[in-house]
């Protein structure tokens, strides 16, 4: 199989992520969703996006579908596109989606799980230790880092394309908390222990008791 890296991928996912000019602009706003310069809701006109980061509107388009797939951008008919913006209920129907598919990620790398894993999940893990005490955009990185570390443990091609897919990006930009840094850790770190450990299961129900922790962050916000 192919080495596995944690220390900086090419790509932030195993899938297809665009090329050239569009990928400047598709890493752009993913990375300025993260870092709070664009929020859930915000409109993004093609022409003030293409003289930013100095490409063709076409690249622009193109970096709109990939981040539509992605789940990050919304393309309603006969509007400028939109960072995505979601009501309560449907944040809670993405963590459902994302509890499912989290569960197969980790209970597939645990099955799949060996020695020549081992090096990548430990430095994927101290990545996130690392970026815990540093600014939120540091400990996306790493977060993106470990699920690729996961997906590419797990072999699993359908799920490492459909993965990126779910829209917790916009949930986490949507519903910032200090306290998520932690909990995510915490809970990352259990779930590697249970993939190195080879425990399938403990892995599924690790990788459960982490969206329950979001879903129970995310009520409490939403009730203040």
């Amino acid at each position: 199989m192919a080495a596995l890296s944690s220390s900086g991928p090419a790509e932030p996912w195993p899938g297809p992520e665009p090329s050239g000019s569009a990928r400047r602009v598709y890493l752009g706003i993913l990375g300025d969703l993260e870092a709070g310069r664009m929020v859930p809701g915000q409109r993004l006109v093609e022409t003030e996006l293409a003289q930013r980061f100095e490409v063709g509107r076409n690249a622009v388009r193109e970096a709109m579908q990939h981040l539509a797939g992605r789940g990050v951008v919304d393309l309603s008919p006969n509007r400028s596109p939109a960072i995505r913006r979601l009501d309560l209920a449907e944040c809670f129907e993405v963590l459902d989606v994302a509890e499912t598919m989290t569960r197969l990620v980790a209970r597939s790398a645990a099955r799949r799980f060996g020695p020549d894993h081992a090096d990548a999940l430990e430095r994927a893990i101290t990545d996130l230790a690392e970026a815990a005490a540093g600014e939120p955009v540091q400990f996306s990185a790493a977060r993106r880092r470990f699920y690729r570390t996961l997906l590419l443990i797990g072999g699993n091609r359908e799920l490492q394309r459909l993965f990126p897919g779910i829209g917790t990006h916009i949930i986490h930009a949507q519903y910032p908390s200090p306290r998520m840094q932690g909990i995510r850790l915490a809970d990352y770190q259990a779930m590697a222990r249970a993939i190195a450990a080879g425990d399938g299961e403990g892995a599924e129900a690790a990788a459960g008791a982490h969206v329950e922790h979001v879903r129970s962050v995310i009520r409490e916000l939403a009730r203040m």
